[in-house]
């Protein structure tokens, strides 16, 4: 609003600066998988059985990182295979969460009131650390 005797213009907005509010879908981190498969390779010299389980566990989580999408809704983490929801994680009901090794992060674990979760980190590690730190401080 503009008026004549202050010359001022009031702008008002429904911009909400809160990026909680929103949904966020993680990208695929292909990462783990491809450092098992390549590192499968060499270890066929020396264990095949060890380099077999290696490859094929590392096949196993590429096949997870191109299936699965994680959403970081304002109230849960919603895990999708394509688009049916698998498994829903409502954020009241965390206790606790922590990414093991920060340099190169491999981990996530979260516990909620009923139970414990280990995941591997198959989506973008810094986009998962800050979605945890806005809808889920930590205790």
């Amino acid at each position: 609003m503009f008026t004549k005797e202050t010359g001022v213009l009031t702008v008002t907005t429904s911009y909400t600066s809160n990026p909680a509010s929103t949904t966020v879908e993680l990208k695929s981190s292909y990462n783990i998988p491809l450092v098992l498969v390549v590192a499968a390779i060499p270890m066929l010299i020396v264990q095949p059985w060890v380099a077999g389980l290696m490859g094929l566990f590392g096949l196993f989580l590429m096949f997870q990182a191109v299936t699965l999408r994680l959403l970081f809704t304002p109230t849960d983490l919603d895990i999708y295979r394509g688009e049916k929801l698998i498994r829903r994680f409502p954020y009241r009901e965390w206790q606790n969460w922590r990414i093991f090794w920060n340099r190169v992060p491999i981990l996530f674990y979260f516990k909620e009131v009923k139970s414990i979760h280990f995941l591997p980190i198959l989506f973008d590690p810094n986009t998962l650390k800050t979605c945890l730190e806005q809808r889920c401080p930590r205790i």
